[in-house]
């Protein structure tokens, strides 16, 4: 494919993204009925794609169109390419602009606007980071590094560093986690790397990892991750100490791949049904990744940041305040409830464990740390809590 013509695939899986299209969904459909397409045009094509999510409201400023035409008009004008030399409508690129689409660009009305955030969330966004905000919100216009976790059941970490480095998968030690590396070159190749393949290293951000080595975790105790998902902090959990673990989901589909991860891993992890929680309490630690906005990680998932609104928002937030009331009940005497997400939003971490203490002053809050996206990993929280002993 032409540099033209790639960006004309974007065009189109754009315009399907923005009528309600999942990212994901769109590009695999353009793959498959594309299969002229390279592995080299995917990807580009998969960037162009990206990027255009990331800096939507910046992008359709400079492009003049809340379009796929208009998205990929603006990056071409921030990267200085003027777009008449692609879009001619030559060798399958996009028709050449009329004289309106020519005409049509302005400067960003807002700083939201200017650093692609939505007009409704800023206020938000910027009293919870404060001098930070700007900073953290163009980290988010920009794609996320790539980190991996070395399983320590499998690998020490010089070791995996050079196996992947055997299979051109170049990686460099993060100061973020202890197990934590970011790979410089090679990315794509990991998932079908004889490294990964093998259990040696697993894809996890830096601050998710980070998050699992600040837990409480020694050898013996009984251990839950309550919002398990896919399970990579449940995997990293069992790496860290030996752990009688278990694994929960609200929506235990999304645990469907768990156990063959676990495996791979070389990993014991007891599956949980809803029914079954009460029956396999009281743990040690409990940890609660709860669902969140993703605010810290929508470098990865862009798409997140536009279907967002106010009304959902407020949603999640009594959605993790029911998670921590459920989940606190299945904690032991003297045992810790963590609470971490992905969010950079004060009313989805401090706000909500402050309401939490309110319901249950029983309860004291051990430690709080956060991860800022600006600082290169996603952008995380993770706050840890204990009941107070009670008198007799």
């Amino acid at each position: 494919m032409t540099p033209a013509a790639r960006l004309q695939a974007a065009i189109e899986i754009l315009d399907q993204i923005l009528d309600g299209d999942v990212a994901e969904k769109a590009l695999t459909g353009w793959a498959r009925r594309s299969r002229f397409a390279g592995s080299k045009d995917r990807a580009a094509v998969r960037d162009h794609v990206f990027t255009s999510l990331r800096c939507q409201r910046s992008h359709a400023a400079l492009g003049g169109a809340y379009t796929g035409r208009g998205l990929i008009v603006g990056a071409l004008r921030q990267d200085g390419i003027e777009p008449d030399t692609l879009f001619t409508g030559e060798g399958y690129g996009p028709p050449a602009l009329s004289d309106d689409e020519g005409l049509n660009p302005h400067v960003a009305a807002t700083v939201a606007e200017r650093l692609d955030i939505p007009e409704w969330l800023w206020p938000q966004f910027a009293d919870s980071l404060g001098e930070n905000a700007e900073t953290a919100a163009e980290a988010l216009r920009h794609r996320a590094p790539v980190y991996i976790r070395v399983n320590r059941l499998r690998s020490g970490i010089d070791q995996a560093i050079e196996a992947l480095g055997e299979e051109g998968i170049i990686c460099k030690k993060h100061p973020a986690a202890e197990a934590a590396l970011e790979v410089t070159e090679g990315a794509r190749r990991i998932r079908n790397s004889d490294t990964y393949l093998s259990g040696q290293v697993e894809l996890q951000d830096a601050a998710s990892q980070a998050v699992v080595e600040a837990l409480p975790l020694n050898d013996g105790m009984t251990v839950l991750d309550y919002c398990a998902g896919g399970g990579g902090k449940t995997l990293a959990m069992a790496a860290r100490a030996k752990l009688s673990l278990f694994a929960h989901d609200a929506a235990p589909r999304r645990m469907q791949d768990l156990s063959l991860r676990a495996d791979r891993a070389g990993v014991d992890v007891t599956v949980l049904e809803p029914d079954a929680l009460e029956r396999s309490a009281p743990f040690d630690l409990v940890l609660c990744d709860a669902p969140c906005s993703g605010s810290g990680s929508w470098r990865r998932s862009p798409e997140g940041k536009w279907r967002l609104n106010a009304d959902q928002l407020a949603e999640l937030q009594v959605t993790q305040g029911e998670i921590l009331d459920s989940a606190a009940e299945l904690v032991a005497a003297n045992g810790v409830l963590a609470y971490a997400t992905c969010s950079m939003l004060d009313d989805e971490n401090t706000n909500q464990i402050r309401r939490f203490i309110e319901r249950y002053p029983e309860w004291n809050v051990l430690s709080e740390q956060s991860w800022p996206v600006q600082n290169g990993t996603d952008g995380f929280y993770v706050a840890m809590l204990t009941r107070a002993e009670v008198d007799c």
